[in-house]
């Protein structure tokens, strides 16, 4: 089944961080994960509204401002201007779908904290590797609700840290919940971008993540073709079989080294360069909508550490019918090619103007950021 993916309605925003993150320090109201249905988004008004295909992807919220994965992460993303919101779904024991970078939630949360789930530490082999933490399927929702989220890079974000303890793990309900309260005040359509994490991981458990989705998205009113909806994966049988159950728009994720756990798991020796060449990026057009491919394969860094020259990547996506929002770009120094640096101190802030101007030059259609405030206010420097 191919759909159509629709452009997104933009409107400039002009508020800085500072002055957008005084607004927002405490999230909305949480709502119940088994809630009723809610009202559909409300749709922008219009004849002012201008119309521009670039797609600026809140990367787990607003992140390099909020612990990620919060709902005031993501509310902060909706008001400094971002399309989309990104959770990256996993799941309880109990079958609800929260948002969490990892199932392992220890450098996430503060559950080291909390004695009572001490005897729940367990080393898993996840996708390969083993991994020593707590994990979400080891929890109900309602224990999951009494942790509280901390920054995961305290190194390079220590401002972020100052928000340690203050906001619960959010479900996918209550993110889009989230969405749609936003949608109807900011008066333009604010959507969500969920990823599938780790899901050959979760159906060895038996608590596979799809179902789920697919159960939620269909509740809400947002499996249709003219729902803001992104579903991606880095594994690529699940998008196949999502493709038969959603009709919203799939992003096949790839990585500049290794392969899909799916293919790992069933033998399969290709990997994700193999899926970026133009017949890889061919059969990803049978299921897929578009690529979310890590930076670097679009644009290469060379022996410096600066951009080189862009591959074919974005030309060959297009020539399959598929949009291309690489991912991440963060203002840091620790995350810039060499020649946005501006410093040489890792944590301190570099040009992410200058690296998106690039990125787009090569010609990609949105983006992932954890700076959605230097994305937008690029993007209308670009206008």
């Amino acid at each position: 089944m191919k759909r159509t993916v629709l452009s997104r309605q933009f409107v400039a925003v002009t508020a800085s961080a500072l002055a957008v993150g005084a607004a927002v320090l405490v999230p909305a109201v949480q709502q119940d994960q088994q809630g009723a249905a809610q009202p559909e988004t409300a749709q922008p008004a219009a004849a002012d509204r201008r119309q521009d295909d670039f797609v600026v992807v809140g990367h787990r919220g607003a992140s390099g401002y909020r612990p990620e994965h919060t709902l005031a992460a993501y509310e902060l993303a909706a008001r400094m201007g971002a399309d989309y919101v990104e959770p990256d779904l996993v799941t309880t024991k109990d079958r609800v779908l929260v948002a969490r970078h990892e199932p392992e939630i220890g450098g996430t949360t503060d559950v080291d904290q909390h004695p009572e789930f001490a005897d729940r530490k367990k080393t898993k082999n996840l996708d390969g590797v083993q991994v020593t933490g707590w994990f979400t399927e080891d929890f109900t929702l309602a224990e999951l609700k009494t942790l509280r989220a901390k920054e995961r890079i305290p190194a390079l974000r220590q401002q972020n840290t100052v928000f340690n303890g203050r906001y619960q793990i959010p479900t996918l309900q209550e993110v889009i919940d989230l969405s749609k309260k936003l949608s109807r005040e900011l008066d333009r359509p604010i959507g969500i971008y969920p990823e599938t994490k780790h899901p050959t991981f979760f159906q060895q458990q038996g608590l596979a993540l799809e179902p789920e989705l697919v159960k939620v998205l269909t509740r809400n009113g947002l499996n249709r073709p003219d729902a803001k909806v992104f579903v991606q994966s880095f594994e690529v049988a699940n998008l196949k079989a999502l493709d038969k159950q959603l009709r919203v728009p799939l992003v096949q994720l790839t990585s500049s080294a290794g392969a899909p756990y799916d293919f790992v798991v069933a033998g399969d020796k290709r990997t994700y360069a193999d899926i970026v060449t133009a017949n890889g990026l061919k059969e990803v057009a049978t299921y897929a909508d578009g690529l979310g491919p890590s930076k670097d394969q679009v644009i290469p860094l060379d022996a410096t550490g600066k951009l080189g020259q862009p591959t074919a990547l974005v030309s060959n996506a297009h020539k399959a019918g598929l949009v291309v929002h690489p991912y991440t770009f963060r203002v840091e120094n620790n995350f810039l090619p060499a020649e946005f640096d501006g410093s040489a101190v890792p944590a301190e802030s570099g040009d992410l103007f200058g690296e998106i101007a690039a990125y787009r030059k090569a010609g990609i259609d949105g983006l992932f950021t954890d700076n959605t405030d230097i994305a937008i206010a690029q993007e209308k420097e670009a206008r």
